[in-house]
């Protein structure tokens, strides 16, 4: 009996508590915020520095790919004839199929290039059977929201950063053990 109402009253309270701070919102109006880590739709980042997609359309990610949702082909890049870019090869045509899509994250895992990532996207319904499929344009804008919602940084130029930190740190630790031992001598 005494376990009965001690159910109860978590109900009450909690009942209560929801009429104080609700936890839905309207949605169509409003939107709940999006966590940090959150995984959407995968997208395709941008090199704002050379003007070109990251990807080179090696497809590791196809291959990969557990529901073959996605496709590419690739090209000879331009830029880097002219001089401008390092990427020899250049994605031509890129599409991912939304609809079988799993968001598993292990196209993002094995890209040798940082060229896709899971974007924040979640929100892409069309009354169309195959209404989600993203071409490469698509999936660049949704890469460009990405990168400019989060202040995306490449992990390999954060690595490459890092790295030079830890050098510079090293060299000013060095000059500072250079005195001490030419004063002990």
């Amino acid at each position: 009996m005494l376990g009965s109402i001690k159910g109860m009253l978590i109900t009450m309270v909690s009942t209560f508590k929801g009429f104080t701070n609700p936890v839905t919102v309207q949605y169509p109006n409003e939107h709940l915020p999006i966590q940090p880590r959150y995984m959407g739709f995968p997208a395709l980042t941008w090199d704002g520095k050379v003007g070109e997609p990251w990807c080179t359309g090696c497809m590791v990610c196809i291959r990969n790919c557990p529901t073959l949702c996605m496709s590419a082909t690739m090209m000879d890049n331009p830029l880097q004839q002219e001089g401008k870019s390092h990427r020899k090869k250049i994605v031509d045509s890129f599409e991912i199929n939304l609809n079988r899509c799993i968001l598993c994250g292990i196209c993002v895992e094995v890209c040798n290039f940082d060229a896709i990532v899971m974007s924040h996207e979640h929100e892409m319904s069309t009354y169309e059977r195959n209404g989600d499929r993203v071409d490469l344009i698509g999936l660049l804008e949704m890469g460009k929201r990405y990168q400019k919602d989060t202040g995306w940084i490449p992990p390999t130029q954060l690595a490459k950063e890092a790295a030079a930190k830890a050098k510079a740190a090293t060299a000013a630790e060095q000059e500072l053990k250079e005195p001490v031992e030419e004063a002990a001598s």
